[in-house]
């Protein structure tokens, strides 16, 4: 079942608001799916799930190389189309899944991910897992979070 990223039912928001292991799927560099346990939140008002990990995590490094390649490609591809002087925007990020499930119950978020390094970005992911989760994580000097930006809501809650 589908459901607005933005403005999701009552009872698929609350399955998000309660604790639950998570998977995350991102893409290796060949492309095949790398998938792990994560804990996630979600973010209807700005459209947005996050997730906290170390910067040299596998998950980190494979969004990472993927928004690399995305900004390659997107470079080549504007300079082919600066003749036709039509440069579409490029799609940033990695494109990734997360996803939870309790018996019958599920629900999968998928977006583009990027990584936010600065403070105030990490520190309201912190939060955020604080708050869903029940507990603050420990200090982590190398943390970071990966924000994204949602564009596919599904399952049954």
């Amino acid at each position: 079942m589908s459901h607005d990223v933005l403005n999701p039912t009552p009872e698929y928001l609350a399955f998000w608001r309660e604790r639950h292991v998570c998977t995350l799927t991102t893409p290796r560099p060949d492309g095949t799916p790398h998938l792990v346990p994560v804990g996630v939140t979600y973010d209807p008002e700005a459209g947005l799930a996050r997730v906290i990990s170390n910067k040299h995590s596998k998950k980190i490094r494979n969004v990472l190389a993927a928004q690399a390649q995305a900004q390659a490609q997107a470079q080549a591809q504007a300079q082919a189309e600066a003749e036709a002087q039509t440069q579409a925007g490029p799609q940033r990020g990695a494109r990734v899944a997360v996803c939870q499930m309790e018996g019958r119950r599920w629900a999968t978020l998928e977006g583009r991910a990027v990584i936010r390094t600065d403070e105030a970005s990490v520190a309201e992911a912190v939060r955020r897992y604080a708050e869903r989760y029940g507990r603050t994580p420990s200090p982590n000097p190398d943390r970071v979070v990966m924000e994204i930006t949602l564009d596919r809501a599904m399952g049954r809650a």
